[in-house]
Order: structure tokens, then sequence, then C-alpha cells
């Protein structure tokens, strides 16, 4: 990219300077000062070389300016006062430094192109309309000089523009990720201070009881409940401690989530809280996004969840069927005999729906013949 743009910057000084050449050297044919001495033809020679060098290195623009000052005296005395010379060049000469130059190089040039005009135009017409010498130093010295000034300081205020907009963009984002960041670990901190607490407690408790009841063997299912609540306790602090890393940042320091390939823990969990549950995957399995597995796993976690606490408690059905074009989660389990209660506010089904829309897919769900069925469609 770099290399292209140098490339066309030189093609377009060396079209400047070409076009410099064909205008100064038609002036001097057209005010009919054809070269006839040797004098005139180094003269003409002179104009064409100070031209052709406008397509040399911006920093010989001072020398390229004095030159061609220098140019407009001899152009004057050896070819004729009204050819012209090297007007054209002399301008864009007084443009370059201008635009390139700082300090004391820029202010020399000036004052040198500006005063061989003056003195050129004096040498040509001595003092007869000398209200002229002033106003060609000044049209063909001054402006060009000024017009080239002003054209590098205002790239130099838009380019300083620019910085400071994208310095301000990426204070800000850097101010978003920082509240980001604050907000996470302020929910960090109130999962462990309270959820983790409870879970523990209740892992604790558990195992205290499993422990009690292991001599007796009187009601080996109330065992088993037991052991099944300090499993899922212990499950749930292993996520929780996984959700706390990657809330701090820190997504390395714990083990994978789990996607389908650990479906069979769900329904072990459900199983030994009572539910009979069954599970049926139809067509060719393929291997899905990381993020979409994950989710298709808390959905899958979501559905049995609420299979066992707001279905009649007996049994759940769910199918997985990899489609051609889609991926299908499904499950079915029959209603309770009467409504329960409302014991707040349930978001199962919206958390569903919401991390089915995150991945493009449609989530259903509702009465069917006596059933209750919740389905997720994903596109593959």
């Amino acid at each position: 990219m770099h290399m292209t743009v140098r490339g066309t910057l030189a093609r377009q000084s060396l079209l400047v300077s070409a076009l410099c050449v064909v205008v100064d050297v038609g002036y001097v044919f057209y005010a009919d000062c054809f070269p006839a001495t040797i004098v005139q033809v180094v003269a003409l020679l002179a104009i064409i070389g100070v031209d052709l060098w406008l397509a040399g290195p911006a920093r010989l623009s001072g020398y390229v300016a004095v030159a061609h000052g220098l140019v407009r005296i001899l152009a004057v005395l050896a070819i004729a006062p009204s050819a012209g010379g090297n007007t054209a060049g002399i301008m864009i000469a007084g443009y370059r430094a201008g635009a390139w130059l700082r300090g004391w190089p820029a202010r020399l040039s000036l004052v040198a192109t500006t005063a061989c005009v003056g003195l050129a135009r004096l040498l040509a017409n001595g003092l007869h309309n000398w209200p002229l010498i002033p106003l060609m130093m000044v049209e063909f010295g001054l402006l060009p000089w000024l017009v080239g000034r002003y054209t590098t300081t205002r790239r130099a205020y838009l380019a300083e523009l620019e910085l400071r907009a994208e310095q301000e963009r990426r204070d800000a984002n850097e101010a978003v990720a920082k509240a980001v960041g604050e907000e996470r670990a302020s929910i960090a901190r109130d999962l462990h201070d309270v959820i983790a607490h409870h879970v523990s407690a209740i892992n604790v408790h558990a195992g205290a009881a499993r422990l009690i009841m292991a001599g007796d063997q009187g009601n080996p299912q109330l065992g088993k409940s037991v052991t099944a609540v300090e499993s899922a306790a212990r499950s749930a602090m292993v996520e929780l401690r996984h959700l706390l890393d990657l809330l701090h940042g820190d997504s390395g320091a714990s083990t994978r989530q789990p996607g389908l390939d650990n479906i069979d823990e769900l329904f072990d969990g459900v199983r030994n809280a009572g539910l009979q549950a069954e599970l049926k995957i139809t067509g060719r399995r393929r291997d899905l996004p990381n993020s979409l597995d994950i989710a298709l796993y808390r959905i899958a976690q979501e559905m049995l969840t609420n299979a066992l606490r707001h279905g009649d408690g007996r049994s759940v059905a769910m199918r997985i069927d990899y489609g051609e074009t889609s991926l299908m989660l499904s499950t079915t389990n029959p209603l309770p005999a009467q409504t329960r209660g409302s014991d707040g506010p349930h978001r199962g089904l919206a958390g569903i729906a919401n991390r089915a829309g995150m991945f493009g897919g449609v989530a259903d769900s509702g009465p069917q013949d006596g059933m209750w069925r919740t389905s997720v469609v994903f596109p593959l």
C-alpha cells in the first residue's frame, strides 16, 4: 500500500513538471522568441531543466525555488522580457517550498524567489510601470508560497483532528471495557458470596446425611436421593467456579464447558431424582461449533429442570434430531393433574428462547394432547 502511494505521487509530480515544461516553452515560442543564439538556447534549456527538477525529492524544494528565481532573471536577459520565461515553473516551485520546507530554509527560499521575480521585472522594464514590480513579486513569489504553507497546515490540522477522534474512540472503548469488567467482577463477587455459600452448605449437609444413613438399609431410595443431592451440589459448585472464572476474564483457568457429549450426566441426575428420562437421537451426528454445543447443553438442562419442577414428576422424553440443514432438540412430559401455584417468575422458557435467538434458532413451547412440549430448531 505504501509503495503504491509513493508510486502514484512520483507519477503525479512528473506529470506536473512535464506540463510546466510544455507551458513555459510554449509561451516562449508564442511570443515569437525562438532561440537564435547560444545564450538563448542555454536559457531555454535552463527553463526546461528547472521545470523537470520539480519532479525531484521534496527536500530539495528550496534549491529548486532559488534556481527558478535565477532562471527567471536569465530568461528575461537572454530571451526577451515578453517571453514569460518559467512562469508556471516558478509558481509551482514556490508552492512546493511553502508546502514542504520549515524554518529558515522556507523563509530563505521565499525571500530569494520573491527578490528574483522583482529583479527580473526591474531588469526587463526598469521603473516603467513600477507598481507592477511588487504586484508580480506577490503573484509569482509570495502567493504560491503562502498557498503551499496553508495546504500543509490544513492537512496537518485535519490529521490532528482525526488522531484526536481516534484517541477519543479508543478512550471510550477502554472506558466501556473497564465498566463492563467492573460490573462482571461485581457479579462474580455476589455469586461467590451468596450462591456459592448456600450450595456449599447443601453439599456439606447432604454429605452428612448420607453418612448418617449409611448403616440404615430400611429406605435405600432415600439414600439415593441424598446422594443425588450431594452430587448435584458438587456439580453446581464446579460449574459455578467456571462461571466465576469467566466473569473474572480467566477463561483458561477451568475445564471446558459441557456440551452434548455430557448430556448423559444430565439424565443421570434427573433419574436419581426419580424421573424416568428417555433420550432418543436420530439422524447423522456431526461436529458443532463449541458455542452452539454449549448452548444446546444448557437448553437441554433447562428443559429437564422444567420437566422435573413443573411436570407430573414421573417421566420426560427428549429427542435430538440431526437433519440435513437443521438440528431440533425437543422434550415432552405429562402435565400435572392439577395446576400448581406459582412460586415466582419462571424465566426458563425465556432463557431457552434467548439462547436459541443468539444462533438464529426458533423456540416453541406449550401444551399438546395432555403433554407439555418444548422444542428448539437451529439452522446448520
